[in-house]
């Protein structure tokens, strides 16, 4: 039902848009694992398909040969025909009889109400040698396209697959998609209202921290249980024997990527440079020549929500710097992985220990990278046009170097040099970390030769304590302003 759907309302105002057209339209949808796709159409059309389909999992049927498992998927492709009305009970020699089956089924149903077939995880229908796009490309091409009451839906959480074999394909579904969807993880002020719709309280301090965890991914929010404090359902999540992620990292790189071994070793090399890397060193971590097929997987993370590019101001050939980004990733790398533990209460009797404490600096600073509109709103410049990155240390004759947490580097000529901060209470600068600062602005300065003014900007928690330092400060963004709706 069209009321379950928490926020979304672009992604619905396209589908309403696609479900009123005249004409054929063919949409595919992506975005990564457990984000709710699914979840999405399904409710937005409360079940007025003429057809659902939804593939079988290889991930759960990872010990049968290929062959095997594409038999398997026709056979289920036909049970699905026969659920929504197909009468033909026989087996399906191949995915063109397939086709034939499901547009004879549509043209069954003589009615000049639009027509929506929706195929889940279509990537998973394309075993080897199924000849399955071939099959794909003809029955769009040679009917479905002409067939102006039609909408079909396609979606898929292997975004290579999408992105090579459908959205960008060279063959004969070369621009035949009219329409891509990427659906995101949800933002805080969604979160926020994610969990009051289920009836979880938590101040927004507690959302924030879950959210440096499960990274607003809704399929993962799911498994938060109401009455249980955070740290309760963060131990029975990655701690307890048995916990629901405690192995999802490794399962979302094989439903997202075909080698997976590759894209993880590109991923677990970003999570230890908080500053990001070029494409070169990137390369040569892991062992890949730069070229094409790397610079298709680097594409592939970024459309996948889990890494995000930016150019430095200061290099003079503007190359592309990557930085992971995806919370999930960062937490199981940077902190599950690092500190193995039998102990399954072990959130909760580390609430207020240094790595802890260690972890959610690092990590709220993740959570400001993926809010950069609710910053730049809350700084009121939505509309200059910025470029935003963290900045690396760097020696320079004004002073030691810097390293600066974000940089937003404006059309208007204004440069705010932003320092994250996340603390239980108000923030108070001292006398060493206002020295700091002095540092990071002249460095600033000598770095762009006065062609910027540096503006003093703090993201914090719950905003700074007033004492004879804080005038350093020219700019405060609160949690509160990351929780502002899009």
């Amino acid at each position: 039902m069209k009321e379950l759907i928490i926020a979304r309302k672009e992604e619905q105002r396209v589908l309403q848009s696609l479900k009123n057209e005249n004409t054929a339209q063919f949409l595919a949808v992506y975005g990564r694992r457990r984000v709710g796709k699914t979840f999405l159409i399904r409710e937005f059309f409360e079940d007025s398909f003429s057809f659902k389909h939804t593939a079988l999992s290889p991930l759960e049927l990872k010990d049968i040969n290929p062959d095997a498992l594409y038999k398997a998927q026709l056979a289920e492709f036909k049970k699905s025909l026969v659920r929504y009305g197909h009468n033909n009970d026989n087996p399906i020699a191949d995915w063109f009889e397939a086709f034939d089956r499901l547009r004879e089924l549509i043209e069954s149903k003589r009615t000049r109400e639009r027509a929506i077939v929706f195929i889940d995880e279509m990537p998973w229908l394309d075993t080897p040698r199924a000849g399955f796009i071939s099959a794909l490309e003809h029955f769009w091409n040679d009917y479905g396209s002409g067939k102006h009451n039609l909408l079909l839906i396609v979606c898929g959480s292997s975004t290579t697959w999408m992105l090579d074999k459908l959205i960008h394909n060279q063959g004969g579904l070369y621009g035949r998609t009219t329409k891509e969807m990427h659906i995101h993880p949800f933002t805080l002020s969604e979160c926020e209202e994610y969990y009051k719709s289920r009836g979880i309280m938590m101040d927004r301090y507690d959302i924030l921290q879950s959210y440096m965890i499960l990274g607003g991914v809704a399929y993962y929010m799911s498994y938060m249980e109401k009455g249980r404090s955070l740290a309760q359902n963060i131990d029975s999540l990655f701690f307890c024997q048995g916990g629901r992620l405690e192995d999802e990292y490794n399962i979302l790189f094989t439903s997202l990527f075909g080698e997976n071994d590759k894209y993880q070793k590109i991923v677990e090399f970003l999570s230890k440079n908080r500053y990001g890397a070029t494409q070169d060193e990137i390369a040569n971590a892991v062992g890949m020549s730069r070229g094409g097929t790397l610079s298709k997987m680097i594409k592939a993370l970024v459309k996948s929500d889990l890494v995000i590019s930016y150019y430095d101001f200061k290099g003079s050939n503007k190359e592309a710097y990557y930085k992971l980004t995806d919370l999930f990733c960062l937490f199981y790398l940077n902190f599950v992985r690092k500190h193995p533990t039998t102990n399954q209460t072990f959130w909760q009797d580390n609430q207020n220990s240094p790595k802890l404490n260690a972890w959610r600096g690092l990590a709220f600073e993740d959570v400001c990278f993926v809010h950069q509109n609710e910053i730049r709103h809350a700084l009121g410049i939505g509309g200059v046009h910025t470029e935003i990155y963290p900045w690396r240390n760097e020696s320079t004759t004004a002073g030691k170097g810097a390293q600066i947490d974000m940089i937003i580097d404006r059309a208007d000529r204004v440069m705010n040099v932003c320092e994250m901060k996340f603390t239980i209470g108000e923030f108070t600068i001292d006398k060493n970390y206002d020295a700091a600062l002095r540092n990071k602005i002249a460095t600033v300065m000598e770095l762009t030769r006065g062609r910027r003014n540096p503006q003093m900007t703090l993201i914090t928690t719950y905003g700074l304590k007033d004492n004879q330092y804080s005038n350093r400060i020219q700019r405060i963004v609160t949690m509160n302003d990351l929780f502002t709706k899009r």
